[in-house]
């Protein structure tokens, strides 16, 4: 006891009066109820036993609070304190989902030629695990029947190989997800929100359009876009010139953080020979000016992609073929060979077969008197008779017929009379409908406002002229 003593009073003071509060708390605890046991009954020994009725004094006030409570209801006078046991804790289900981490994982590249069936006999699962997946309960599952090459696909096994979980992404932002659940297999999506981001895009052409926009840091989709945009205004092959310059508005996306892609292009400006082209997108999905005048014209100044040309258009020329000058009454575009050739307008196949002067060519007739013709494909892509629509492809570049290489050769005929397809007036699209004018004008006022800024931010790079 002694060595107690003067252990207590080496410790430090601090420590000293912890341990004695500590002391006189547990005091407090054993002592107090002893006491209080006592009020109940003069009888009592100290302690209450199990099953006895014990008539305990409430206090008035709280009497009268607990008698007005309806949600208590007590006897008037004495208290009962029942035996009571502890619940016992549920056992958890036996058939719940296994926690992924506990499954063994594989990540399985989609090949070509492969199905659902035989990447999982190649990883070791059976034809009735195939169709219990395909045949999953809810939705979703048949999905995989159209699983497509280059995909990444994770399967989960338990520890006997049998497949627990499958995912499979059906696109950047949705997953497909079937899982075990009481030997069923259970399929459903989960999207991820996307959040959209504006970004700018500027340049000024030095060489040509394509290499001036990449080096804006537009990727080739953008590249195409932004050229569709103003294609019915200006020849992208032909037209360009050095200094002309252009400015985008555009989305780009993000998962979580991450970048996904880019979206829409959402307002433009290009300046094309000192001329100013301004576009703005509404929620239609189409572009107009400004003023509301859709970007969008009866016919394309150029029926193909402008990326591969390298020729100039020219009126009169020397006959590589038949040595002789003569009136040349369409464009060459010159093209590698498989190039894409699309319809410049809406219009039916009047003529599409072979001869030894056009080669491979096909002819369609449009409304309000105009014929467009296309000559010396490698292969047409319709029929005489076929209905077409504007953009839609109609052949591929090639060199039939009388051709010194592989080129399109494009003529624009109004009412029988031969036009230069890069100068004639092409009647536009229908502007925007007055119902929505106003929201547009809404629309256009920040477009337009944002368009501004960016020039002068494009402007205020560019070195001085001194």
């Amino acid at each position: 006891m002694k060595n107690i003593k003067n252990l207590y009073f080496a410790l430090p003071k601090q420590h000293q009066i912890i341990i004695t509060s500590c002391a006189l708390v547990v005091f407090f605890l054993l002592v107090v109820p002893l006491k209080s046991s006592k009020q109940v009954s003069s009888n009592s020994n100290g302690e209450f036993k199990i099953g006895q009725r014990y008539q305990v004094a409430i206090p008035e006030q709280a009497a009268n609070d607990i008698a007005s409570s309806p949600s208590i209801q007590l006897p008037e006078t004495s208290l009962d304190i029942l035996e009571s046991t502890e619940t016992p804790v549920r056992d958890l289900p036996s058939n719940i989902e296994e926690s992924a981490a506990q499954l063994q994982w594989q990540s399985i590249k989609v090949r070509s030629g492969d199905s659902l069936a035989k990447i999982f006999k190649r990883n070791g699962l059976n034809a009735t695990t195939t169709h219990k997946v395909i045949t999953a309960q809810g939705e979703g599952s048949k999905l995989l029947k159209k699983i497509q090459v280059g995909d990444v696909m994770r399967i989960g096994k338990d520890d006997k190989g049998s497949l627990v979980s499958l995912e499979y992404p059906l696109s950047k932002n949705e997953t497909l997800f079937v899982n075990l659940q009481n030997d069923q297999y259970h399929a459903y999506t989960e999207s991820k929100t996307v959040e959209v981001r504006e970004a700018i895009a500027q340049g000024v052409i030095k060489s040509n359009f394509w290499n001036a926009a990449a080096a804006a840091g537009l990727n080739d989709g953008q590249i195409i876009n932004l050229a569709n945009v103003f294609g019915w205004d200006i020849d992208f092959a032909l037209d360009i010139r050095a200094g002309d310059s252009f400015n985008v508005i555009y989305e780009n996306q993000y998962i979580e953080g991450d970048f996904i892609g880019t979206g829409n292009i959402v307002a433009a400006e290009f300046i094309n020979q000192g001329e100013s082209f301004q576009a703005i997108r509404f929620t239609d999905g189409e572009y107009y000016s400004g003023e509301g005048r859709s970007m969008r014209k009866a016919f394309l100044r150029a029926p193909v992609s402008f990326k591969y040309i390298s020729s100039n258009f020219k009126p009169k020329r020397f006959h590589p073929v038949q040595k002789r000058w003569k009136a040349h009454r369409g464009t060459d575009y010159a093209a590698k060979t498989g190039t894409p050739v699309v319809a410049a307008g809406n219009g039916r196949v009047t003529d599409a077969t072979y001869n030894k002067y056009n080669g491979n060519y096909v002819f369609i007739q449009h409304g309000n008197g105009i014929v467009t013709k296309y000559l010396h494909f490698s292969k047409r892509a319709v029929k005489k008779g076929q209905r077409v629509k504007q953009g839609q492809v109609i052949g591929y570049v090639g060199s039939t017929g009388l051709a010194a290489g592989p080129h399109l050769h494009y003529e624009f005929l109004l009412n029988g009379v031969h036009r230069n397809p890069r100068t004639v007036k092409l009647p536009d699209a229908k502007p925007i409908t007055q119902k929505y004018k106003k929201a547009f004008d809404l629309v256009a006022k920040q477009r337009l406002a944002e368009l501004t800024g960016s020039r002068r931010i494009m402007l205020s790079m560019q070195p001085s002229a001194e």
